[in-house]
């Protein structure tokens, strides 16, 4: 068997589903196997796996060229706009810089956190947005959601209402939260359509040059921390974070070769409210094509924080804006570990001796 020889502990965590394990096994990891990418809602933990992006869209993928279907919720979404739009490196490091120098008050308002957050994505993808549509090697679909009934308010009477019922009643099932929520897909009108069939009523809307930029902010318009999204064009409603319903989408790909997931932990939890539900686990069946790649508890642990970036950093007692930023961008470097370890897997194909089950 051929070994790795690493100084360090393995820096990632590989889990695949029975199909996945089984064209890895037989075939090897190979970049013209990857058809669909997903993109987990989480904050900054997305860019606390920046040298895993940049390894997996700046040097794995373009060894075979072929369309292939980004998915992303909030930050996954935002996330690949960036690579969309700038490349691999330089898209990434202009996300975690833009990211890293954000800064927030207690004091602010839903409507400044929304402006800030705003013009970040602005100049995130500032005169790209044909580039986002009619990307030659990437489908970008954008998962948000559409508020019903008194979720539609940002009063904060309605919206504690609101989340009291979601609360209550996902913790029955997952279905219910569809009494306060819709899934929204917005992906370009050309090409193959992603598509979904489960509990939840699903709109689609076609991805333009128009709209894209406010589907992304919808896609991660936190209820509570930012205002609802409106006035999309030829979409009237209420629209915030897609991590809501899809929170590390467990949905089903239809994969026809593999789904390659680069996520920050080794776990799939289907919404944000299934977080306190332990028992609440991805349905199996929508991750048998699944290759989950994620940092280990080694290297997690150590990070200068013992773990990835986090929102709460924000207002973290003891830490102060420019402390804050020194360790995003100690932990944004140590990410390069990450890439490189793939890498090294790929170019040895000896994957089926790290994988464990997803």
């Amino acid at each position: 068997m051929i070994q790795i020889l690493q100084k360090h502990p393995p820096a990632l965590t590989l889990r695949a589903g029975h199909l996945a394990r089984q064209l890895i096994a037989e075939q090897g990891l190979q970049p013209d196997q990857v058809d669909m990418i997903p993109g987990a809602a989480g904050g900054p933990k997305g860019i606390g796996i920046q040298g895993l992006d940049q390894a997996i869209f700046g040097e794995f993928l373009p060894q075979s060229a072929q369309r292939r279907t980004l998915i992303g919720s909030s930050i996954g979404s935002w996330r690949f706009a960036s690579i969309l739009a700038w490349g691999a490196k330089a898209g990434t490091e202009r996300l975690a810089d833009l990211y890293t120098n954000l800064s927030f008050h207690k004091k602010m308002s839903r409507q400044d956190v929304s402006h800030v957050c705003r013009d970040m994505l602005l100049n995130l993808v500032d005169g790209k947005a044909q580039q986002l549509v009619d990307h030659p090697d990437y489908h970008l679909t954008v998962l948000s959601v559409k508020a019903q009934h008194i979720f539609q308010s940002d009063r904060a009477l309605a919206l504690l209402a609101s989340i009291a019922g979601i609360v209550s009643g996902n913790a029955l099932a997952r279905k219910h939260n569809r009494l306060f929520m819709q899934r929204v897909i917005s992906q370009p009108a050309q090409g193959n359509q992603f598509q979904v069939q489960d509990d939840f009523f699903t709109h689609y809307h076609a991805l333009t040059p128009d709209n894209v930029t406010s589907w992304l902010m919808a896609s991660a318009s936190i209820p509570g921390v930012m205002s609802a999204i409106r006035d999309i064009p030829e979409a009237p409603g209420s629209y915030r974070d897609g991590g809501l319903i899809d929170y590390h989408i467990d949905l089903p790909f239809q994969s026809q070769g593999l789904v390659l997931y680069p996520h920050f932990t080794d776990s799939i939890t289907p919404g944000w409210f299934d977080k306190m539900l332990k028992h609440r686990k991805a349905n199996p069946d929508n991750h048998a094509r699944t290759l989950l790649i994620s940092p280990s508890a080694e290297y997690l642990q150590s990070l200068p924080l013992g773990r990835l970036p986090d929102r709460k950093d924000f207002n973290l007692k003891g830490m102060d804006q420019a402390q804050r930023i020194q360790l995003w961008k100690q932990c944004i470097a140590e990410s390069q570990r990450l890439g490189d370890e793939f890498l090294e897997l790929v170019e040895k194909q000896c994957l089926p001796e790290v994988l464990q089950p997803l």
